[in-house]
């Protein structure tokens, strides 16, 4: 496991901007722009977003955030840095936001993913996700794929 502390933090952290950041542009590589479902950073401050940070020291590693949709949970920003894949921080923040989803009564957590970012379909399929339908507002493409989990 990894030796990082997760505790709630604010998207517009310097540390967590850059995670984001990060995270968009393998989106923006990935997908065309129709497909790029991530919330921008003023998006993810709202009080229905539950935002974390995995730290390593102050050193921002990874980070994910917890939607509130009606009676589900939604995995959104789930991003590790490159270096720290394989360590089992990811696995730690989604364990994360699915306790807290626990916590606010959610029996659900789904997800949306590109379907080239394959380390990820293969981790949340490893995490016991399954494929889905697509859900809420989204409107089908053949560039996502989405996922849920029972809680």
């Amino acid at each position: 496991m990894s030796a990082a502390q997760i505790r709630r933090g604010d998207p517009r952290e310097p540390g967590a901007t850059a995670l984001l950041r990060a995270s968009q542009e393998i989106m923006h590589a990935s997908s065309p722009p129709e497909a790029r479902n991530y919330l921008p950073i003023d998006k993810l401050v709202a009080p229905e977003i539950h935002f974390f940070v995995a730290e390593v020291g102050e050193d921002a590693q990874g980070c994910v955030a917890l939607a509130e949709r009606d009676g589900y949970g939604e995995v959104k920003s789930m991003f590790v840095r490159a270096d720290m894949r394989g360590s089992g921080l990811a696995a730690e923040l989604l364990a994360h936001v699915e306790q807290e989803a626990r916590q606010l009564g959610f029996p659900l957590m789904l997800l949306e993913t590109g379907t080239e970012l394959k380390a990820a379909l293969r981790f949340y399929e490893r995490s016991g996700y399954a494929y889905r339908g697509a859900f809420g507002d989204y409107t089908p493409t053949p560039w996502s794929l989405y996922m849920e989990k029972a809680l």
